[in-house]
């Protein structure tokens, strides 16, 4: 079955078309990378999954049934949870508060405070910091813990490594790899194939806004060069 799905979507910001029938899809539990040069597309098609941008083509389906026209926060309360590329963090709200912000969607599930507390132990430390005094590699938890507790199906990732220390790198594809262990799917965005061929189970590739290739991150391994130019800026 699958989870969650773009199916011949396309995209335009004013008369700029940014998807070109764009289709891509998530089965449950898998991870699935989205890997792409900047500007190709990657981000445009995250927003296009949680509603953030119209498909004027094609369709948005979620465990088959079509829901191109759902809002969302609509989406949201379906089971997908979006952590975006800029983490949009409260700066004005401590750690603590933007956890709970997240729980006002009302999904029953495993994920709560004491469950992203024992996977990123440094939000407890920091729970009554403001969001704007963490560091770069501690927002981008806060953001991830945030998607988690609204207890999603499938988590879409926007470059949550770009620009962090390998070992805060490290310790998110780490906390990834348990996420994913226990049963949701993950839709991972990157610009290179480091952290995706260490946890994704399929891979696309997207380049001028349409998919170039897909496969499993073995069949990637034997097309590496190829893909490699492909993402090369």
């Amino acid at each position: 079955m699958t989870l969650l799905a773009l199916e011949d979507c396309d995209v335009f910001y004013g008369k700029a078309q940014a998807l070109h029938r764009v289709s891509l899809e998530i089965g449950p539990g898998e991870v699935v990378s989205l890997i792409g040069r900047n500007g190709a597309g990657k981000s445009t098609i995250l927003k296009t999954m949680i509603g953030l941008n119209r498909a004027t083509g094609g369709r948005r389906l979620w465990k088959g049934g079509d829901v191109t026209a759902l809002r969302p926060d609509q989406l949201g309360r379906l089971g997908i949870a979006y952590v975006p590329e800029d983490r949009r963090i409260f700066s004005n709200l401590s750690v603590d508060e933007n956890l709970r912000i997240a729980t006002v969607m009302g999904r029953k599930g495993g994920w709560d405070a004491a469950r992203v507390h024992k996977l990123f132990p440094v939000l407890r430390e920091r729970a009554t910091q403001p969001g704007d005094t963490l560091s770069g590699g501690e927002q981008q938890m806060l953001a991830i813990a945030r998607g988690l507790l609204t207890n999603p199906e499938v988590l879409l990732l926007d470059e949550p490594t770009e620009g962090l220390a390998p070992l805060i790198v490290d310790q998110l594809v780490e906390a990834m790899r348990l996420i994913n262990a226990e049963g949701m799917a993950l839709l991972l965005v990157e610009q290179n194939l480091r952290v995706p061929m260490k946890l994704a189970h399929r891979q696309y590739v997207i380049d001028h806004g349409a998919i170039r290739w897909t496969g499993t991150t073995a069949e990637l391994q034997a097309s590496r060069d190829e893909i490699e130019k492909l993402i090369s800026l």
